[in-house]
């Protein structure tokens, strides 16, 4: 096509797979192999000689097409689909790092991502350095001969910090390493880390870009070069994102854009509502006109906080749960991203398997309450949160 195409298009009409029922919607595959015409035609298949499909564990229709449309989304060459987030975090950094390398990780990660660095990437001799979300003189002095990755999620989860991320792109090509983002927060609705200089941005399909809270998924996207040995661990450790919640994923896909965008404005909104309480002693949001890295979302995030916030209730655990058990409109649950508003307790739950320690050097403190903003009226939301705070 001559005309270079919006995003919201791209979103509903990217990399359409048409077959020759010529269907509307996208076709799902629900095959977990495919026939070959002759003896050599298979041969030519599995040899890569020919185009085509053989096993849905190393591609499908239904898969290609959305690992096409969210590469498109993401400014990428190419992408990569995986069965969860966390297995496109383990796809990407794996597929790259071996025995003797080392990595420099931001230390404000998701929980589970904190634990798969510690627990299971170092025990394979990958030497971890953690350092600032957003000093860079740490990054730059952690630096070392063997370093060959620098992995952080920005914003961060859940104090929403955010990373320069050309200048981290510009440390680590001048040493030879691959920049890789966790884009989860945002989604390439709001972020293109890509476009900043990351060469690989990763994120969890199962928030904002299914948007429904309904199937899991995770996608990897950069330049071809790269995605193409991601996929050859991805097919070998049997991280294949299914047919089917391929198919979900891009129907969450094609309204990502407006869901996002207005669930980012009454985030804000909240945060900004929050504030104002007596009972809240911190607002953690990166939309918010105050926060010192103010110009760093209207470069990287388009001015958007993402729809997902933290607020630190007076009064530690004890005060934090009863906020959260008192809610009658949020959902009590983890995840975040879906059209319905969540809550949750970061220190017992999303970070719950750190050590306090650990906990506390990120800044996660027992009385934090973290919220993802769905599509609920955003002033229902902020009287469920009133009235959670009052306790009547």
């Amino acid at each position: 096509m001559s005309h270079s195409l919006h995003p919201q298009t791209l979103a509903i009409r990217g990399s359409k797979a048409q077959t020759h029922y010529n269907e509307h919607h996208q076709a799902l595959f629900l095959t977990s192999s495919f026939m070959f015409d002759t003896a050599e035609d298979g041969a030519a298949l599995f040899a890569k000689t020919k185009q085509g499909f053989t096993y849905s564990r190393t591609a499908n229709p239904t898969v290609s097409t959305f690992q096409s449309r969210i590469a498109q989304l993401e400014n990428g060459e190419a992408g990569i689909a995986t069965a969860t987030g966390m297995a496109a975090i383990q796809a990407a950094l794996l597929t790259f790092l071996n025995a003797g390398d080392h990595l420099i990780s931001s230390r404000s990660l998701f929980g589970t991502t904190a634990g798969l660095l510690t627990g299971h990437i170092a025990r394979f001799g990958i030497d971890i350095t953690f350092v600032s979300q957003t000093d860079v003189s740490e990054w730059e002095k952690a630096i070392r001969p063997n370093t060959k990755m620098l992995f952080l999620e920005t914003p961060s989860n859940p104090l929403g910090e955010v990373a320069d991320l050309e200048k981290l792109a510009k440390l680590a090509h001048e040493n030879h390493a691959l920049l890789v983002v966790d884009n989860c927060f945002c989604s390439p609705a709001v972020q293109r880390p890509l476009d900043f200089g990351a060469d690989l941005s990763v994120q969890s399909a199962t928030k904002a870009i299914d948007g429904q809270g309904r199937v899991l998924g995770g996608i990897v996207c950069g330049k071809n070069e790269l995605i193409q040995q991601i996929a050859l661990y991805v097919n070998s450790m049997g991280l294949s994102l299914s047919p089917f919640n391929a198919w979900t994923l891009l129907s969450g896909a094609e309204t990502m854009l407006l869901r996002v965008r207005e669930q980012n404005q009454a985030a804000l909104k909240i945060a900004q509502w929050l504030q104002q309480q007596p009972q809240i002693q911190q607002v953690y949001y990166s939309g918010l006109p105050e926060n010192p890295q103010a110009d760093l979302v209207r470069k990287q995030q388009n001015g958007y906080g993402g729809a997902v916030l933290a607020f630190e209730v007076a009064g530690g655990q004890a005060a934090a749960w009863q906020v959260i058990d008192r809610v009658q409109i949020f959902s009590k649950t983890a995840n975040f991203g879906d059209v319905r508003s969540t809550i949750t307790h970061p220190w017992t739950t999303t970070h719950g398997r750190m050590s306090p320690d650990d906990k506390h050097a990120a800044n996660i403190r027992e009385g934090l309450v973290r919220i993802s903003v769905g599509l609920e009226y955003v002033d229902d939301l902020i009287w469920d949160l009133a009235q959670a705070l009052k306790g009547e």
